[in-house]
Order: C-alpha cells, then sequence, then structure tokens
C-alpha cells in the first residue's frame, strides 16, 4: 500500500500561518507537532503563500542616493580595471611574441635562457 496523502483545507494553513505570525505558535515545529503535520517544508511553503509577514526572508537594502552613486562608480571602475587588464595580457602575448621574433632574427636558439640572463643583468 502507498504513503498515505493528506489535504489541508485553506482555511486550515490559514488558521496555522496566522497562530505562528501572532506568537500563538513559537516555531513551525510547535506548529507541526500540535496540528500532526508530517511534512518538513509544508508549513514554510504556506507561511511563504498565505502569510503577511513572508518579506522576513528577504533581503531589504537601503540606500542613499550618495550610496547607489558610489556603487554605480565602482562597478564602473571595475569595468575599466577588467578592460585594462585585458588590454594589457593581450600586450604581453603580443611582447612575447615579438621577442620571439626578434631571438630568432639574432639566431638565439633559446629565448628563455637568454631572458634569464639579461634579468641578472638587469
Amino acid at each position: 500500500m502507498g504513503q498515505q496523502v493528506v489535504r489541508y483545507s485553506e482555511a486550515f494553513k490559514m488558521k496555522v500561518v496566522s497562530e505562528l505570525e501572532s506568537g500563538k505558535l513559537a516555531t513551525i515545529a510547535e506548529a507541526r507537532e500540535r496540528y500532526g503535520i508530517p511534512g518538513g517544508s509544508t508549513v514554510q511553503s504556506w507561511l511563504k503563500k498565505y502569510g503577511k509577514n513572508e518579506q522576513r526572508s528577504r533581503v531589504v537594502k537601503v540606500q542613499t542616493p550618495d550610496d547607489r552613486d558610489q556603487v554605480k562608480d565602482l562597478k564602473q571602475r571595475i569595468k575599466e580595471l577588467e578592460k585594462a587588464l585585458a588590454d594589457t595580457q593581450v600586450q604581453a602575448v603580443v611582447n612575447d611574441a615579438y621577442y620571439k621574433v626578434v631571438c630568432e632574427k639574432h639566431g638565439i636558439t633559446d629565448p628563455e635562457e637568454f631572458k634569464k640572463k639579461l634579468n641578472v643583468k638587469l
């Protein structure tokens, strides 16, 4: 035989939610125990659907106009820095390729070893 499915009326769900929100029931666990509700997330879903205080779980962000401007400026600065980093990485690849071509033209067979020697001299 399969598991028994329990269907709760809208009025019952709203009663449980109301008792939780008013403080008559202190916790979801207490509500589940008092009314014999087996599902772990059942009451939570009722709170989300029927509750007046559903905003409790949401993040409320309060910003002044200066804060918003600062966030906007910082995001713009991040974009600029990301572009500068990408440009620098492309330039490094180009410089490395140029260095290898120059080494070939001057008969340097091991560009990495030559680079090490140059760094020691510098």
